[in-house]
């Protein structure tokens, strides 16, 4: 494939995240872009697929029954005669950790708070997350069509949580709960929403004079116009070197219910993201758009397709042309992998994939050799960085509740602990002995409970530890503090081995009786 083609189509390509908190309409929003990109002919029903099939991202059945997201998702979408691969995240705090591989595989992130609520402390780790990668975040302060807290007030908080300056792009005329439209301060034109019955359909939007809107919005239009002022000597106007080093947001206004400011936030996607560019390499370099086939795993989920009971590897294309059936290099294993089963995704749906350039997230089906991490490519030998696993918060032990089960819990164990959905840290001087299970958060140790029993047969027992804390260490501090009181190394399935304490206290006591112990966090900036 010419390497000019390549480019072409790199340029077209935007890939991107989806963060938020619970309940800040993440999922809505996702759902309203297809709508706006013509994938759905009404928010509900995905256009030229089968009637039946829902356009929502959360497929998994503990999370529609609980309406929360629990597993990243993939969208390939067109809009613009651009290839959106969006990545919609977990919600909660407890599954950070897959956040943070899903924004390893994407270029920027749209972070959507609530209008009411703003930043709240149980998410804040995952717009730390962003902040500790750079990522060029997007802002959307969604559901101003409720009360709200002041916008003045919710830009400050932005930038005192995760140390990100806000640039306004549209600003809201009128107050939260009383929204009339907002001023898009790139065409300094004031653009009125209309309402749809359920915002099933896309939201008329009339671009209004100043006179006419002064006229008409009265205090609110001259409010708006103020802080609009304000910020032109503040200096929060958007330039593309602070936003894509990460230092500054543009900031979008709207409503993903009423599909009020969609538009301009999904065009912003288009004209601001960045496309796919040279990615760092594990040896300190890069690899261009331009050279061989390469990619990286960043996900894997098994069960996706409850009849066929599949196992689905997701990849990021990091360089040149990738077509399906080809030939390429598993980097970790250093044998040859086929691609035969290559598809691209929507969501649980999938279609095959004949072809796929850089920044295209494609599945890779039933590719039981791939792991989280593990690099593809085609030529000269490449690896990309390792996507590190966070240190466990939580410890947990976990038995089948019938014996007769064992082998079925032992299956689900082994695919949960590759998929990441929880840690299973073993002794690895007794292979026999029981593994402590460690997560994040408590609710990763629901969805294990959940998955094992409804994917895998097998009801699970489990019951806390008496570990409290956790610090990624090294072979050799390893050897030295199993002397130690009240501590245990166990290792992970990539090999990181973590130092297990049971209280803080004693963790804070070893550091500063051995500092030249290697005990760490695995993502210093974070948490």
């Amino acid at each position: 494939m010419a390497e000019e083609h390549i480019q072409e189509q790199t340029k077209k390509r935007r890939t991107f995240a989806i963060i938020s908190h619970p309940d800040a309409g993440k999922t809505t929003l996702t759902e309203k872009f297809l709508l706006y990109s013509g994938q759905v002919a009404e928010a509900g029903t995905v256009k030229s697929r089968k009637s039946t099939r829902a356009a929502r991202s959360d497929w998994m059945a503990m999370e529609q029954d609980r309406g929360i997201s629990i597993a990243s998702t993939v969208l390939q979408f067109s809009y613009r005669d651009h290839v959106i691969n969006l990545l919609d995240t977990p919600g909660h705090r407890d599954f950070s950790e897959d956040t943070y591989r899903v924004l390893a595989a994407v270029d920027a992130a749209v972070m959507v708070l609530d209008a009411a609520k703003g930043i709240e402390a149980q998410t804040l780790k995952l717009f730390e997350v962003c902040k500790a990668r750079n990522m060029p975040i997007l802002t959307f302060i969604n559901k101003w069509d409720r009360p709200s807290l002041d916008p003045l007030a919710l830009m400050d908080q932005i930038e005192q949580s995760i140390g990100v300056q806000t640039t306004p792009i549209t600003w809201p005329v009128g107050p939260g709960g009383d929204f009339r439209g907002v001023i898009d301060r790139r065409t300094h034109e004031f653009v009125r929403f209309s309402r749809t019955s359920h915002g099933a359909t896309i939201a008329p939007e009339e671009i209004v004079s100043s006179e006419d809107a002064k006229a008409q919005e009265g205090e609110m239009w001259t409010q708006a116009q103020e802080e609009v002022a304000l910020f032109d000597g503040i200096d929060a106007t958007h330039t593309d070197e602070g936003f894509l080093s990460g230092r500054t947001s543009p900031l979008f206004v709207g409503s993903a219910l009423t599909n009020f400011g969609v538009r301009h936030l999904l065009d912003a996607v288009i004209d601001l993201a960045p496309n796919p560019g040279p990615r760092e390499t594990q040896d300190g370099g890069t690899r261009d758009v331009h050279e061989p086939f390469s990619a990286f795993i960043f996900k894997v989920q098994a069960n996706m397709d409850p009849s066929h009971r599949d196992r689905v590897a997701f990849m990021r294309i990091n360089s040149g042309y990738f077509e399906r059936g080809m030939q390429v290099t598993h980097e970790r294993l250093n044998k040859t992998f086929s691609t035969k089963f290559a598809t691209s995704m929507f969501g649980a749906d999938r279609g095959t994939a004949e072809d796929g350039y850089p920044g295209d997230v494609l599945g890779l089906v039933n590719a039981s050799d791939l792991r989280i991490g593990d690099t593809l490519y085609v030529g000269e030998k490449v690896a990309f960085p390792p996507i590190p696993r966070f240190e466990p918060e939580l410890f947990w032990n976990a038995r089948p509740a019938d014996i007769s089960k064992t082998k079925q819990f032992r299956k689900g164990l082994s695919q949960l602990d590759e998929e990441g959905v929880v840690q299973v840290l073993r002794d690895l001087d007794a292979p026999t002995a029981t593994p402590v299970l460690g997560a994040v958060g408590q609710m990763q140790f629901e969805v294990f409970a959940h998955r094992l029993e409804h994917e895998f047969g097998a009801v699970v027992e489990m019951t806390p530890t008496a570990w409290a804390v956790a610090r990624k260490t090294d072979a050799d501090t390893a050897e030295k503090i199993r002397d130690l009181r009240g501590t245990r190394v166990l290792g992970s399935l990539d090999g990181t081995l973590f130092a297990l304490f049971d209280s803080t206290g004693r963790l804070a006591r070893t550091i500063d009786e051995y500092p030249d112990w290697t005990l760490e966090r695995v993502v210093e900036a974070v948490g």
